[in-house]
């Protein structure tokens, strides 16, 4: 293998990756759902001002798509992981999600559920409630109108404008009486987005939890599931035991998934993680031994990934987007290592030195040699000789 230098907390030291793992597993049907929230690869040719105009490479784009399909995942389309609201608008992601839509169909068993929300309407606390389910209805519009499935993405508008729990009772209750079909409800934690501060009415958890389910108990007919990313197994677990007969729980939390996924006496949840995208071999690998009914394999091959994704989850947390696509860069899912809105300049050359230890302590690095190489070509561009 070839060997390279990395800077760490002790300075300079050289470091040479192992052998890629072998992630051979049963061919059963998975008995968790799965569904892997997909970042975008932007085109570094386009003549645009990166923090300005987002330009996306579509073929790469929905070959990463392929790649989750053919691993057995749905696809969380447009979602916070695609750099929504953070270089990808409203317009983009409705592009995005056509063309991923109607890419699925060509696809056996492929799945795509899309995010639905508010954010070309302008956040602020003078906005009216009726202007936010207008916004909401008018994307909800779009995506059905697409043939896509919905995730119901948490709204910056509404945590902006919204004085009571009513509120959002009401905007809820609104939007989901126009959906098609049952849809996911998404309650993103402002640790991966600071503007969703005090959703559902309030900074306490155990309080906003309380309205949630409030919500989800009057419209549960129109719920798939609910996707919680609160980096709190301890919520997640007591709000999975609260939900009303027939409504899922998707784990979001990557810090915790592994024990979440596998569950206790009690159940379990099913996952909607940013991760799969960055970890789809291994986690495929191990959803398949969990439904063979061997759990020792499934925690051997997800055990070493939660460091990693602790590590690209770390705060500012709003950031994982730059690990994730780095690990697709490295792994040759993406010529390059640009992102839409220049995002990857928000982590460190030693996050990334650390990154990839990570990654290929996990047997990530599907050609150790590739990845070194264009590791090595990194450090020295951002000054590491």
């Amino acid at each position: 293998m070839a060997g390279l230098i990395l800077p760490g907390p002790e300075g300079l030291a050289p470091y040479t990756p192992g052998a890629a793992s072998d992630f051979a597993a049963p061919e059963v049907p998975m008995t968790r759902i799965a569904f892997a929230a997909a970042h975008v690869v932007a085109d570094p040719l386009a003549d645009v001002d990166p923090w300005l105009t987002p330009a996306i490479d579509w073929e790469a784009t929905l070959a990463y798509r392929h790649h989750l399909w053919e691993h057995g995942f749905a696809v969380a389309e447009a979602m916070d992981t695609a750099q929504r609201g953070m270089g990808l608008g409203w317009a983009e992601a409705l592009e995005l999600i056509r063309r991923s839509v109607t890419e699925a169909k060509g696809v056996p068993g492929a799945s795509v559920f899309s995010g639905v929300g508010t954010d070309h309407l302008a956040p602020s606390p003078e906005l009216g409630i009726d202007a936010i389910i207008a916004a909401y209805l008018e994307q909800l519009a779009a995506v059905q109108g697409a043939g896509g499935r919905v995730i119901l993405m948490a709204s910056r508008a509404l945590a902006a404008a919204a004085k009571s729990a009513e509120d959002y009772a009401r905007v809820y209750s609104a939007v989901l009486a126009e959906a098609d079909e049952p849809v996911i409800i998404h309650w993103l934690g402002d640790m991966f987005d600071p503007a969703l501060a005090g959703y559902w009415g309030s900074d306490d958890i155990p309080t906003a939890m309380n309205t949630c389910l409030a919500i989800l108990s009057e419209n549960a007919g129109k719920i798939d599931g609910i996707k919680i990313s609160l980096l709190s197994k301890e919520a997640e677990i007591d709000m999975r035991r609260r939900l009303p007969d027939g409504v899922r729980m998707y784990t979001g939390d990557d810090f915790n998934y592994a024990e979440l996924i596998e569950g206790d006496e009690q159940g379990y949840s099913d996952a909607l993680l940013g991760i799969f995208d960055a970890i789809a071999p291994a986690a495929s690998a191990a959803l398949k031994h969990l439904a063979a009914g061997n759990t020792d394999r499934f925690n051997e091959i997800l055990a070493p990934t939660v460091p990693l994704s602790r590590h690209i989850f770390k705060a500012p947390t709003r950031f994982y987007k730059t690990g994730v696509v780095f690990l697709a860069w490295l792994n040759d899912h993406q010529s390059h290592f640009t992102m839409v809105g220049g995002q990857e300049s928000t982590r460190s050359t030693l996050h990334l030195a650390e990154l990839f230890r990570l990654a290929d302590k996990a047997g990530l690095l599907t050609d150790p040699d590739r990845a070194s190489a264009r590791m090595a070509d990194l450090m020295r561009t951002r000054g590491v000789a």
